[in-house]
């Protein structure tokens, strides 16, 4: 039986000031749950730290 695939957590760098969004993590302050992908992110979603939009930020690795 195959199991399903399970997508590994992406990290996410504001390109504005750097703040960093690592979806494994989540944003518990800002009220998004550990776990949560970066596409569930409200489209309105924007950087705590500077109020960048997600367009502004790249996915990186760590």
């Amino acid at each position: 039986m195959n199991s399903p695939t399970v997508a590994k957590p992406r990290t996410w760098m504001c390109q504005v000031c750097g703040w960093i969004y690592d979806e494994a993590a989540g944003a518990p302050n800002e009220g998004i749950p550990p776990g949560t992908r970066w596409e569930d992110l409200p489209i309105n979603w924007v950087c705590p730290e500077c109020g960048a939009r997600k367009e502004d930020f790249e996915m990186i690795e760590i």
